[in-house]
């Protein structure tokens, strides 16, 4: 019979050593994207191959096994790969590293400690190994298959230096390969001190538990929220790189199933065509097991608080609730070698968003609106002392409206990520960031408020080149049930210049002259419900956080500040019914109109938030009369350029 304290030791210690291996490669390694960023993540696998914590998604052990049986593995034994068409589908694209390390107890193998993480370069056509113009993966980096890194503990020299041979960034790649492969290795000493301790039948009795768990919790909780039946959605990435702007689609239909208590059925048919492109992904290995796990956090949301979702680890106890179905070789999905994929989280993020949205049609949009937390942008040239360097940050951005609450501002997808610390930034590379900030008005109306995204500016001190690996710069975070979209993705170098440009979100050397200031705002999450519905305080609120403008309180909730004089009120109106929120809009505590029309809102001790309540009132008794039908989803008013003119698609109505 399971001993229940055993178990919650046991659960104890997977998350402590799980902890205890991210620490310590966040305080030996060397790289800004490893070390200060964080991204990366680790993950406890037991001898079936079964991820066993819940606190971050992880790749695969699955490669590793086949390639090298665990029969032949010994203590000290380091295993790497980074080859997206051998990993099984646990790595995207070639700068994802992965170590593995085998747990022994009695001399055979009883778990796996694994840790990948996003490298700043492994060769390729361009720093940072993502050439947004890629045509096959050979141009991408140097492809590794699943190889012996440390033999017994000894590690393998001529492997390590054909790969630091390939990298603009050896130092930094030795570092952080040295400081994750030790990191595992001390993860398995702990691991096997549990085993010591317990046993191995005792201890894998409480790993089924811990997964079985999860299985019932999930099939009670989440799973029985949603209807049976079958529901369609789609969403796109609009650009590849290699083809002028499109819609490049993702579609799922989702089915639950009554039988075996509840299942879900992930149809992944009329996915688009693979594109030219590297914004593919190869999802349909191992049954789709990494997209399992990847896709299952967005189940969380049907739990029945903030509270409960926050509680629901995602570990193998999802995979057999999910079923997956492939299209044929040869879409977005199912990549035939050796088709590019160093942008995938095109693909997979929106994976995230089409899930949601098919869900919300079940569950009367009882599911966040959309986000889009990951975008590459940075810089690259030569500092004073004539040395190559490369900065590159992963900036988040706002999270999706939710039916209780407003998104999160500046988050970020992957767990514990963070952007670089100014102070840092500036010591080390010949720039300095003028600006670090909210983007006002970029979250989506609604409701509630989709969150904030990033306003970052950068003032170049050398000449240099701008890197971007982005989407949503055309196509926004779509809002739901009478939510708006955020606004998109932008780069503008040298705003208010003589050289003002807008820079395409996929760039891979964007010259950039010194004293030239790069602008970069990230993505506003989409809005939740109606934002007629919002309460004037909360978007009085807003305005006094500085999280809008007065000109979006106006234009987009309906809210007259008392200081918009009677006459400037028809301007009022043409604010409210004549601006794109796709257009570039003021950045500041307010607005001021040609005619006049002036909001007076600042930050100082006479700020004006005073509201002309029954001018709003009327204003909003407007605005709904003469908006007509409102989609289930709003996409912005950049889907009508890549549709042909098109504002919803066939799936956004109920």
């Amino acid at each position: 019979m399971l001993n229940p304290v055993l178990l919650e030791i046991v659960e104890g210690t997977l998350a402590s050593v799980e902890r205890e291996v991210e620490t310590a490669i966040a305080r030996t390694s060397r790289s800004p994207m490893i070390r200060d960023a964080h991204d990366f993540r680790v993950g406890i696998h037991d001898a079936r191959l079964r991820k066993l914590t819940g606190r971050s998604y992880s790749a695969l052990v699955h490669p590793v096994v086949r390639d090298y049986p665990m029969g032949t593995m010994r203590p000290g034994d380091v295993f790497f790969h980074n080859d997206v068409y051998l990993s099984e589908g646990g790595i995207g694209h070639l700068p994802d590293l992965c170590v593995t390390v085998p747990v022994f107890h009695d001399g055979a193998v009883a778990a796996f400690v694994q840790a990948f993480g996003h490298h700043d370069d492994i060769g390729g056509a361009c720093p940072g190994s993502m050439p947004s113009g890629a045509r096959s993966v050979f141009e991408e980096g140097l492809m590794v298959p699943p190889i012996r890194l440390w033999d017994a503990g000894v590690p393998n020299e001529a492997a390590l230096k054909i790969m630091t041979r390939n990298s603009r960034m050896p130092d930094s790649l030795a570092a952080d390969l040295d400081a994750e492969c030790s990191a595992c290795l001390m993860g398995a000493r702990r691991l096997g001190e549990v085993f010591a301790r317990y046993g191995r039948r005792a201890v894998e009795e409480c790993f089924d538990a811990i997964i079985d768990l999860t299985t019932e919790t999930f099939r009670r909780e989440v799973l029985a929220k949603i209807p049976d039946g079958s529901y369609t959605w789609e969403d796109y990435a609009e650009h590849d790189g290699v083809d002028p702007p499109k819609l490049h689609r993702q579609r799922i239909t989702v089915t639950k199933l009554p039988e075996d208590g509840g299942k879900l059925v992930i149809d992944f048919d009329g996915t688009g065509p693979q594109a030219k492109g590297p914004i593919n992904h190869c999802g349909d290995y191992a049954d789709g097991n990494f997209l399992k796990k990847w896709l299952a956090p967005v189940l969380r949301n049907l739990a029945d608080s903030p509270e409960r979702m926050a509680e629901l680890d995602v570990n193998e106890g999802v995979v057999p609730l999910i079923e997956m179905r492939f299209p044929p070789p040869g879409t977005l999905l199912t990549p035939v070698f050796p088709a590019p994929t160093n942008a995938r989280t095109f693909v997979i993020l929106r994976l995230l968003g089409v899930l949601s949205g098919a869900l919300a049609k079940a569950v009367d949009g009882r599911m966040p609106a959309d986000q889009e937390t990951i975008r590459y942008t940075g810089v690259y040239g030569t500092d004073a002392e004539g040395l190559p360097y490369l900065m590159r940050e992963v900036l988040g951005g706002g999270s999706g409206g939710r039916y209780y609450a407003d998104g999160e501002d500046t988050i970020h997808v992957v767990p514990d990520s963070r952007n670089i610390p100014v102070e840092f930034a500036e010591a080390r590379w010949p720039f300095r960031v003028e600006k670090l900030g909210l983007a006002v008005d970029s979250g989506g109306p609604g409701r509630f408020r989709g969150g904030l995204g990033y306003e970052k500016q950068i003032r170049m001190l050398r000449d240099a080149e701008f890197m971007s690996i982005a989407d949503r710069s055309i196509l926004a975070c779509w809002g739901v049930k009478g939510g708006r979209a955020g606004r998109p993705f932008e780069v503008v170098i040298d705003p208010g210049g003589p050289a003002e440009r807008v820079v395409d979100a996929l760039a891979d050397a964007e010259p950039v002259s010194a004293g030239e200031v790069i602008r970069i705002r990230t993505t506003g999450g989409g809005g939740w419900g109606d934002p007629l519905e919002r309460p004037v305080e909360e978007v009085v609120r807003d305005l006094r956080w500085g999280k809008i403008s007065a000109e979006g309180a106006l234009r987009d909730y309906g809210v007259v500040m008392a200081s918009v004089s009677e006459q400037a009120r028809p301007d009022a109106l043409e604010v409210a019914f004549g601006l794109d929120r796709a257009s570039s809009l003021p950045v500041g505590a307010g607005f001021q109109s040609s005619t006049g029309l002036e909001a007076n809102v600042g930050f100082g001790a006479n700020a004006g938030f005073d509201v002309d309540a029954e001018a709003t009132e009327e204003l909003r008794e407007t605005m709904r009369a003469t908006r007509g039908s409102v989609a289930f989803f709003d996409r912005g008013p950049g889907f009508a350029a890549l549709a042909k003119g098109a504002t919803s698609a066939y799936c956004d109505w109920l």
